[in-house]
Formats: C-alpha cells, structure tokens, sequence
C-alpha cells in the first residue's frame, strides 16, 4: 500500500483534534521544496523537526545573509486536500508582519514632504460629520492623537482593557445599518463613539485599529487607495510584484496562495450565512477591513526583499537615513522607559519590535497571527534577516507557537558553522512577474 503525502499529512490538519502517532510525517518523510546549500543542512534539519514535530501542514522559510538569499525553502503542504507543497514562491496571510509594510508606507510620505509624523490624525481625516454624530460620546483626547503615537501603539486604545475593534464586524455594520461585515468605514464610525483607554501617548498598548487610521491616512494624503498606494511606492521599487491584499473567502483565494488550517468553526460575519457555522479563517472575521494592519499575503522571499531594502541606511532604494534611524527610535515615557525613568531593553518602534543589543545596534522583528497563519520577519543586527510563514497557528504540543517559531529562527541559525557565498535571489524561480 503507497501512502501519499496528503495521507501523512491530513492528521496534522486542523479539521480534527484526534492525530494517530501513524498519521504523522517524520522529518525524514516531509516533502521540501527548494535548493540546500550543504553548509544549510543543520538550519533546515532543525526547520523539518519542528515541523514535523508541531504537526503543521505547510511552512515557508527564507533566510538573507548580507543582503543575499542564501536559503528560500517549502516545507510540507500549501493545500493538504489537494496534496500541494509548499513552494518558496507560496503566498501566505502575513497578519500583522502587514504593520511594517504600512509603516514604511507611512514614512515614503513622511520623506516626500507630504507628511509629519507630529500631525494630529483627525486634521488628516475628513471625520468631523462622523464626530457630530457621534455627540457627546465622542472622546476630545481623540484630537490629541498623532500620527507618530498610532505608529507606536501609543494612540490610547488598549484591547486588554476594553475589545479589539477589528473583530466587531457584525456589530458595526449593524450600528452602521450596513449588511455584515463593516468595512473600514464603519468601523472608524463606530470608534469615533467609544472612549479611549488611556490619554493618547500615555504608553504603549497594542492597538490594530491604530494601524487601520495609518491606512485611512494614506488613501487621504495619497489621494488613492491604501493598497495601490503601496504597491507602487514600496513594493514595485524593490521588485515585488505578487504581494497583494487578501480575501476571506476560499473561493476568493489567490493564485498560488496556501490553504489555512484551524481547529472547530467559528459563526460567519457575512450577511448572506450570518452566524451561520463556517472554518474560523473563511468568514468567521473580515480580512478585508484588516488591511493596514493584518490583510497582506506574501511569499517569504517577497518580505526578506523588503528587509534587504531597509538594512542599509545609506543605501535603501525606499527610505533616507533619517527615517529608517526614527523607526527604531525609543519612543519617550513608559512606552520606552520604566516607571523608574530607565530605558527599556525592548520597545516598539515605527512598525517595529526594537531591541538594543549594544554598540549602537538592534535587533527588529514583527510577527503575526490569525486563525489559520503565523508570521515572523527578524531584522538582526548581523546582517541576517528571516522570514517564516506558516499555514496555521495550532500546535499539539505547546498554546504559544508564535513564540516557538521566533525562537527556531535563532537556534536553526546557530546550526550553521559558515555562511554559504551565494545568492538565489537571481534564481529563475525568484525572477519578478
């Protein structure tokens, strides 16, 4: 009896918690896709035991060594049913690695003379009827909200302590009388109705719909859309080409994008089966209205050629010096420092989680994270950069996989003695469409 790739892999999938110790590929058995350098043995060996060992159908890893791709590899299946591998070239949801896309957006305007990062957002916003209908409700700290401070996670909303707007869809379209889900629109509305949780730049809170105002802004100062806007000022120039905004939808998949996986269901936000049960990654939230903050999808390769453009200062083909320094730039009070004034070891910066590792230099990253995909994009200080993307979030073995994956990157890399002299991003297979 032949057993299949799809068959190895379809106990990992997320459609049941019952896994049989038979079902599952051993990282010998998992299928790859990709060249291996020899001296990259060790960093990939260490890549399929993970995979392997966390049961995930499909993961996309690259690696960039002094600004040249050294490793851009698939492990496992981009569509299990369907027995697809993961190619390098797979496009997968990056969640909130999205953040840094927005951020360097953000900055071109600011390096054009269109934009300070000290405006106020609501003189970028053309909110003031959305205000007076919002009456007394409307919180006046909301004036006070610059555009550096939603950059920062500083803007006054905190999800810990009140709900995280971008997963209300049902909800604000209803209160926009809209038919589910709200779009951007609705949900900035229904915002505009709900008090801060702290005085704007207070310190830092994690906030998606910060990075949802950051898109708003750019469609009003750009005079275009949030996504074209992008594609021309920041990805075209560094050659990437199939990187787009996602869709909820199966149906509405992209071409050569993977197929994401999660345990249970979860109730469908669209007008047509509302609440009805549907798989928690197509349709039981809005990846449309995530735009600026989560809704990109990518190949691995595609966001270590955004890292490259931003690793030299002197020579980035998107940002001038000024601007990549003010990224990782310690924001001021407790989002940078302590309740005793001491400067924190680790911060958020302009799109970026910053570490201070010595000497003048840091370590940045941003990671991401949905029903049915995980992302990390590491920016260290040594010149190397890594890219992981995974086609679900679930793991038998441990509740954090983020942190898992972020951790791998560092202890695949200290499995290598010596840097390969190569640079696949010339390959064929990486040429620009």
């Amino acid at each position: 009896m032949t057993i299949s790739r799809r068959d190895l892999l379809l106990g990992s999938l997320a459609l049941t918690a019952t896994r049989s110790v038979a079902g599952r590929p051993s990282h010998v058995d998992l299928p790859t896709s990709g060249t291996l350098d020899p001296s990259l043995e060790g960093f990939d060996r260490t890549i399929r035991e993970f995979v392997a060992e966390h049961e995930i159908p499909g993961m996309s890893v690259a690696v960039t060594d002094q600004g040249r791709l050294v490793l851009a590899r698939g492990y496992g299946l981009a569509d299990v049913e369907a027995d697809e591998p993961v190619e390098p070239t797979s496009l997968f949801r990056i969640a909130s690695v999205s953040k840094p896309v927005t951020a360097v957006a953000v900055m071109r305007l600011v390096d054009t003379g269109r934009l300070q990062l000290e405006t106020p957002m609501l003189d970028l916003l053309d909110l003031e009827e959305e205000i007076g209908e919002a009456g007394e409700s409307f919180d006046e700290r909301q004036r006070r909200i610059t555009v550096a401070m939603l950059l920062e996670h500083r803007g006054g909303w905190d999800r810990d302590k009140s709900f995280d707007p971008m997963f209300r869809s049902v909800r604000f379209a209803r209160r926009a009388r809209r038919p589910p889900p709200a779009d951007t629109g609705a949900v900035v509305a229904a915002m505009l109705r709900h008090p801060l949780d702290f005085a704007p730049g207070e310190r830092y809170a994690y906030s998606n719909y910060g990075y949802c105002l950051l898109g708003r802004i750019i469609e009003r100062v750009a005079g275009e859309s949030y996504e074209s806007f992008v594609r021309r000022e920041v990805l075209e120039p560094i050659d990437v080409r199939r990187m787009r905004l996602g869709r909820t939808r199966l149906a509405d998949r992209a071409a050569g994008e993977v197929r994401y996986y999660q345990p249970g269901e979860g109730k469908s936000v669209f007008a047509e089966d509302l609440d009805r049960p549907c798989p928690h990654p197509y349709g039981a939230w809005y990846l449309e209205a995530m735009d600026a903050h989560g809704g990109w999808i990518a190949s691995s390769v595609d966001l270590l050629r955004l890292a490259v453009a931003l690793d030299d200062p002197d020579r980035s083909p998107l940002l001038s010096r000024p601007s990549l320094e003010r990224m990782s730039a310690r924001p001021d009070g407790l989002a940078g420092h302590d309740e005793q004034g001491a400067p924190r070891d680790v911060w958020y910066g302009l799109g970026w989680q910053v570490r201070d590792v010595g000497e003048g230099k840091f370590n940045r990253w941003h990671s991401g994270s949905l029903p049915g995909t995980l992302s990390i994009l590491i920016r260290r200080s040594d010149g190397r950069n890594f890219a992981a993307l995974l086609n679900t979030r679930h793991s038998p073995k441990t509740e954090s996989l983020g942190g898992e994956v972020d951790r791998l990157m560092h202890r695949a890399a200290a499995q290598v003695a010596s840097w390969p002299d190569i640079d696949r991003f010339g390959d064929p297979d990486f040429a620009v469409e």
